[in-house]
């Protein structure tokens, strides 16, 4: 799933003062975003939940709400797509399923050459031991 198209009705904006560069113009114009995605209402698998908590960590709440805070813009428009993208980023991300590990088992001669490998290797440590004279 290369892309994730988000819900309108599973999200929720907020607009926030932004901190950093702007001069006054950050302190009279909300234009940090906190983007919340109600991730009950995206209807995901079980193991994609797992996954996105799991890559949410702190970003995800008790209420199972994505939290996402864009401020890196200076305009509303241009943090609103951003954390939207990343919303949907990672919640596309969560959607990757892992390879599943095929099991193999040594061959036979694999077996024989580990243990020729070592008996040669008690050889030598045997020889190490302390030397007595008769």
């Amino acid at each position: 799933m290369a892309d994730f198209q988000l819900p309108e009705e599973a999200l929720e904006e907020k607009f926030l003062a932004a901190t950093g560069p702007g001069g006054q113009n950050v302190n009279k114009v909300a234009t940090a975003v906190q983007l919340r995605v109600d991730v009950f209402r995206l209807g995901l698998e079980p193991w994609a939940y797992a996954n996105l908590k799991r890559l949410a960590g702190s970003r995800m709440t008790a209420n199972g709400e994505l939290l996402i805070v864009a401020r890196r813009f200076r305009t509303q428009d241009a943090n609103r797509q951003d954390a939207r993208e990343r919303a949907a980023a990672l919640i596309a991300d969560a959607h990757k399923r892992d390879a599943k590990r095929v099991r193999t088992r040594p061959s036979k001669a694999a077996k024989a050459r580990r243990v020729d490998e070592k008996k040669g290797r008690s050889a030598v440590k045997a020889g190490r031991g302390r030397v007595v004279l008769d």
